[in-house]
């Protein structure tokens, strides 16, 4: 069974967001998948069925969980299917509770990803385990089906942030996903220079302390930043260790296109 491993929203090697990818006939057990996932020990690994040419089912999987959305992994994934799968530019992926992602390359290589938004709204209320496990003061504090979004005041706040993973690992269940586990946290600021906003992510919860490039997120936090900053078209920065950089156009109420570049590190053989 032949695996891919691709550094997702980056053009260079070890930056971005590593994502394995693996294209199944049928779905594996699911036991197998976790297993799989939890040995690649990566934020997520993909697992791709074609329907037909232009038409993937796609699922994901953290080390510990199976997640309803990934951003990073799609990307990696149709970097993978455009390489050796199809000559189709444009494809279609079918998700789970989510519909359908339209998914194209350009020329260049770039890869435009068509999503739902997935609103954050404010709120004044939220658990102490929030509070404490940050450290720099809150501007304000939004909650979509995913995570806690916090604004904090400037992009040296959330760059020197060094949150206590076990008091996020406290938060109450309220993020959906296929099963169960706490919210995961989101930091972000206004952007300086050539970003518009910038960001990093927490999910210790589901074994990633610190996601390196967080795709999902951005379908609330561009639209967020789109409200503040009145424009449509934002380039997102993900500030972890690796970084990651997110072309995002706002297509409607419902929609969003995000794009970014791929990378492959690898291709194995997994003896199974």
């Amino acid at each position: 069974m032949k695996m891919y491993q691709v550094d997702a929203f980056t053009q260079e090697l070890f930056k971005g967001n590593p994502a394995a990818v693996i294209v199944v006939d049928q779905w594996l057990d699911d036991h197998l998948m976790q297993n799989i996932a939890m040995e690649n020990n990566l934020s997520e690994t993909a697992f791709v069925k074609p329907l037909d040419q232009d038409n993937y089912e796609i699922r994901w999987f953290s080390p510990t969980d199976e997640v309803a959305f990934c951003g990073h992994a799609t990307l990696a994934s149709a970097f993978v299917l455009f390489k050796d799968f199809t000559q189709a530019t444009t494809i279609q992926f079918h998700v789970r509770d989510l519909g359908i992602f339209i998914v194209s390359q350009e020329t260049d290589g770039k890869i435009k990803m068509n999503f739902p938004i997935r609103r954050a709204e404010l709120v004044t209320e939220y658990p102490q385990e929030l509070r404490e496990g940050l450290t720099k003061p809150f501007k304000a504090v939004y909650r979509n089906v995913q995570a806690y979004i916090v604004e904090y005041e400037t992009v040296q706040d959330v760059l020197d942030e060094q949150p206590d993973l076990e008091k996020l690992k406290q938060l109450g269940n309220i993020r959906t996903a296929i099963t169960a586990s706490q919210p995961d946290v989101a930091i972000t600021a206004r952007g300086e220079g050539k970003f518009d906003c910038v960001s990093r992510y927490f999910a210790p919860a589901i074994g990633i302390n610190e996601d390196p490039v967080t795709g999902s997120i951005h379908t609330a936090i561009v639209p967020l930043w789109a409200d503040k900053l009145n424009q449509s078209r934002l380039v997102a920065f993900q500030a972890s260790q690796r970084g990651g950089i997110l072309d995002c156009v706002i297509e409607s109420e419902q929609r969003i296109e995000i794009s970014g570049y791929a990378k492959l590190y690898m291709q194995a053989e997994l003896m199974i």
